[in-house]
């Protein structure tokens, strides 16, 4: 690949501007750190900064732009094309002991001289503490989640490209763990083989452990544990992963353990997870409703609905995001407003699970809807010995 990250970092932060003023919002104020890093490019220990409010961006539908940066980590700041100005973090959580109200009033009013008082101020991930004294200001709070939700929705260009690449590496790291899979092995020892190379290629983390085997694929959502696989157990696997330059790749794979045949009844369950994911996939396409494409979803058996997976499929880009599309139940209202747009990425989801055998299936792949259909993003082989 070969572009400036400066033009990504610029990219995005136009589309943050342009949809504050189509929303008619003067200012945002986030503590969210990948939102930070859409609206900034800025990106520093992402994973401590989920734990609480430790950095701030303010962005201005002028487009000043404004970070505080934690403790000692300005410089990480220097040379940004967007950022008008960098600040220390204030400690504005009891976490940080005592003081931290004064803390508080000192962080407002590094606000008000920005913004001045009276005015309207989109927030999010702030504590109670800090919204009593913003408005305490008067200034007038609304939901900045919204407005972060609406500009991510739509990849621009680079993004796209980003993304891409971020899938390459990932593939390649879920094919080590592939080739970890063998019996005796336990779920930690292979997952971590995904990890090692997911990080070693420029990764930056995975936001779940989703590994499990054998007895273990049923229920789904358990993560890796000590368990050791054995000859002819399904293996389920979920990347999760935030791959190159923070773009998460989320693809979902089921593997046969050892070289022990595969049973008709995995065989039967992984085909109806294959059919079920290619069905939904072939209903995504620019301009269909979400209900128009619940409706059409592919009908669960009713042996399986009890335990099938949560929604029909998500977006995807810094993170999972929306939209988080539900299944349609006749007979009940289907109140998910929406429809599918191009530059929009699309995980489909697939979960067929059988709690006489403690046995399921996970699949799922990640699609681009683009001006005339879709392209499917994740092209990693599923399991002959299962689909045979």
């Amino acid at each position: 690949m070969k572009f400036e990250y400066s033009d990504l970092i610029n990219e995005r932060h136009r589309r943050l501007i342009s949809i504050m003023v189509e929303q008619d919002i003067p200012a945002v104020l986030t503590s969210n750190p990948i939102n930070i890093l859409y609206a900034t490019g800025v990106k520093n220990m992402t994973v401590f900064s989920l734990m609480g409010p430790f950095r701030f961006a303010l962005v201005l539908a002028s487009g000043q732009t404004y970070v505080w940066e934690f403790a000692g980590c300005e410089h990480l700041v220097a040379n940004n094309p967007v950022v008008t100005d960098v600040r220390p973090a204030p400690g504005i959580s009891a976490i940080w002991g005592d003081g931290y109200r004064q803390e508080v009033a000192g962080f407002v009013d590094e606000i008000c001289e920005i913004l001045g008082s009276d005015q309207r101020l989109a927030i999010e991930g702030l504590d109670v503490s800090a919204t009593d004294a913003l408005r305490s200001k008067k200034l007038r709070l609304e939901d900045a989640a919204g407005v972060f939700s609406t500009a991510r929705l739509i990849k621009q260009p680079l993004e796209i490209e980003v993304m891409r690449e971020a899938v390459t590496r990932v593939e390649a790291a879920a094919a080590s763990l592939e080739n970890a899979i063998a019996p005796d092995a336990s779920e930690v020892e292979v997952w971590s083989e995904f990890h090692r190379h997911l990080i070693a290629t420029e990764g930056e983390y995975v936001s779940t452990r989703l590994f499990q085997s054998g007895s273990r694929t049923f229920p789904y959502f358990q993560e890796a544990g000590p368990r050791k696989m054995q000859s002819g157990d399904l293996v389920c696997f979920d990347t999760d992963a935030l791959g190159y330059l923070h773009y998460a790749v989320d693809f979902s794979r089921t593997f046969l353990c050892g070289t022990e045949p595969a049973t008709l009844k995995q065989k039967s369950l992984y085909r109806l997870a294959y059919d079920q994911l290619h069905h939904n996939a072939e209903q995504l396409r620019p301009g269909v409703s979400y209900e128009e494409f619940a409706r059409a979803a592919w009908p669960i058996p009713q042996a399986y609905q009890g335990h099938g997976y949560y929604c029909l499929g998500h977006g995807l880009g810094l993170c999972g995001e929306f939209p988080y599309v539900p299944h349609y139940f006749d007979n009940a209202p289907y109140n998910f407003k929406g429809e599918f747009e191009a530059g929009m990425v699309i995980c489909i989801e697939s979960y067929i699970g059988e709690e006489a055998n403690s046995e399921g299936v996970k699949l799922e792949d990640q699609f681009l809807i683009t001006p005339t259909g879709v392209d499917r993003m994740t092209n990693y082989p599923f399991c002959q010995a299962l689909l045979d």
